[in-house]
């Protein structure tokens, strides 16, 4: 039994390198992070086990690869990279890695609901081409943050808004409890708080979950932060609720496209702080991490 990382850029591979036991079953890591789909067989070979980090693996590649039974997807948002029904069909079983990085991608959506706040991307644009730009910003002790989707990151989130003096407010799609947190129906939520930050899972269900009709809903001038899937958000209805201030500011990790395309509309709306999808990217975070996936290779070899 063998695996393969096949897209490891430079600071996943030096982890999975530092991390792989002499005991493990062998692993070859690919250190072309920028592959391409009809490139993955040739890599693969006969291997057993695929651990991607944001290459698609789509189903006729997939069925390409004459040893393969397991892909390890390095995250939860395997969805967006590969249909692991039709994967499933082909007797190849996708792994989801859970909870590695809740703190890390937590601490980025806290950053960049302050900057959202003070407005320190503008200033700092404006500072740099030589303007003098100072803006009014919003004072988040005792305002009320609404959290949409509450698993491990959001419950950070929570604890580090209460940290803070704010009012924590959240909606789950299946009931929860949290201390220090109040769950409420959702057109609550959207109506009475000053920053919504969502983590949620993208599916069927999810896509375009902040559609217009609820960025219609929510307090104008709001703050909105989104460290989950760009495709949770019906973009286009962000953007003309940016231009109208609806949406006061968002702060935004994930997108639609990535890499973020030059020109994209979003470059170019003042209200906007943008973040390349560096959430999760601590070194704490990427041994958690890889180890997981190395565990995951371990169970399915049948090692401790």
């Amino acid at each position: 039994m063998k695996a393969v990382f096949i897209d490891a850029n430079p600071t996943l591979a030096d982890v999975a390198e530092r991390l792989h036991r002499a005991t493990d079953i062998p692993l070859k890591v690919n250190r072309q992070a920028d592959i391409t789909p009809d490139q993955i067989p040739a890599v693969m070979g006969d291997a057993d086990i695929l651990i991607v980090d944001h290459t698609n693996v789509p189903t006729d590649i997939a069925r390409q690869c004459p040893g393969l039974k397991h892909v390890v997807f390095l995250g939860t948002g395997a969805r967006s990279y590969m249909n692991p029904e039709e994967l499933a069909e082909l007797d190849i079983e996708v792994h989801i890695i859970k909870g590695y990085g809740d703190t890390a991608v937590a601490e980025c959506a806290f950053a960049l609901m302050w900057a959202s706040a003070k407005g320190f991307a503008a200033m700092d644009r404006g500072m740099r081409a030589g303007n003098w730009l100072r803006t009014d910003g919003v004072q988040l002790t005792g305002k009320t943050i609404g959290l949409i989707g509450f698993g491990g990151i959001a419950a950070e989130m929570a604890r580090l808004a209460s940290g803070c003096g704010m009012e924590v407010l959240a909606w789950n799609r299946s009931p929860k409890s949290h201390q220090g947190v109040k769950f409420v129906e959702l057109d609550e939520l959207l109506a009475r708080s000053h920053v919504i930050s969502l983590h949620l899972l993208l599916n069927d269900e999810t896509r375009g979950f902040i559609s217009a009709e609820r960025i219609a809903k929510m307090r104008p001038g709001v703050i909105l932060i989104n460290t989950a899937r760009g495709a949770v958000i019906n973009e286009q209805a962000m953007i003309d609720a940016l231009k109208t201030k609806q949406i006061g500011h968002a702060g935004l990790d994930v997108f639609d496209i990535e890499p973020l395309p030059a020109n994209h509309p979003l470059t170019k709306i003042e209200n906007v702080t943008l973040s390349a999808h560096s959430a999760f990217r601590t070194p704490e975070a990427s041994d958690n991490l890889i180890e997981a996936s190395l565990n995951h290779c371990r169970r399915i070899a049948g090692q401790k």
